[in-house]
């Protein structure tokens, strides 16, 4: 893996492929780092440029100077861009949060977006695993946050998987050491408690980010599996009604990271997409 410097933040990212190849460019989920995305890496990367980050505060990236919100990542994941060199439209692919923050790069530079992927993305509704909700709770959160470790580190894990398997001790042993950083909780804080609160995701940034986003149409692909536990599945008819002429597909006995527990069959799904508007 590999650091860039963003406004005196070290932030890192992991790339692969052709650096003049198209650009892919993915983005993970609250709490969570670009090792959600390592499986699709070697199935891009024959034809494209892929990069994904994680995201300044997340992962083993340190925190910008603001306080963390939409606008501060997706700030953070354009100027993490320019410090690599990439200036072409990208390909963007985000998983959860990474899928909000996606949109917002969107709404913040059109010109810059080719296509926008959305899996189990935020921004479609109101309903979050109660643990989420805790979390945003003052206080509370930031003693659970703290609790991370051999113990609960496996049920946080099993909760956005379907199968059982995917829990593998690789994957407790990354969430264990990115719940160790000096920057984790409060930046994890800042964000839950910018999007949502204890009664669920939150409708004012929703209402206002959604509207924007279809303004600047973009090819987009809507992914979702239908056992993911930390956003419902039935977002899915909110995002299909938001963007109606967008491509979909709901995964089978999936969780909550469909790129990775189904990586073939979402690497299949993305091709067309990237096909259509070459970057």
């Amino acid at each position: 893996m590999n650091y860039v410097d963003v406004h005196g933040a070290r932030i890192r990212y992991h790339e692969s492929g052709d650096p003049a190849a198209p650009p892919v460019v993915l983005l993970h989920g609250i709490g969570r780092s670009l090792e959600d995305w390592d499986a699709q890496h070697p199935l891009l990367d024959a034809d494209h440029r892929v990069i994904s980050i994680d995201m300044p505060g997340f992962g083993l990236s340190q925190r910008l100077p603001a306080s963390t919100n939409l606008t501060a990542l997706s700030d953070g994941v354009w100027a993490t861009l320019d410090a690599l060199g990439e200036t072409r439209p990208v390909h963007l692919m985000g998983n959860s949060l990474g899928g909000a923050v996606s949109m917002q790069m969107l709404v913040d530079d059109p010109a810059r977006v080719s296509t926008l992927t959305l899996a189990n993305s935020a921004g479609f509704g109101k309903e979050v695993t109660i643990a989420l909700r805790m979390l945003a709770v003052p206080g509370l959160g930031r003693r659970l946050l703290a609790r991370i470790d051999k113990i609960s580190a496996p049920r946080l894990e099993r909760t956005v998987f379907a199968d059982r398997a995917m829990v593998t001790p690789e994957r407790i042993a990354m969430a264990i050491k990115v719940a160790r950083q000096p920057d984790f909780a409060a930046v994890y804080l800042e964000v839950a408690q910018a999007l949502g609160g204890f009664r669920g995701i939150a409708p004012r940034w929703r209402s206002e980010l959604l509207p924007r986003v279809a303004k600047h149409a973009k090819p987009t692909l809507l992914l979702w599996g239908d056992r993911d536990r930390i956003l419902p599945h039935a977002h899915l008819a909110a995002a299909r009604s938001a963007f109606p002429e967008a491509s979909w597909h709901l995964f089978p006995n999936t969780g909550h990271m469909p790129q990775i527990e189904r990586p073939a069959e979402f690497n299949e799904l993305v091709r067309p997409l990237l096909a259509k508007v070459p970057a």
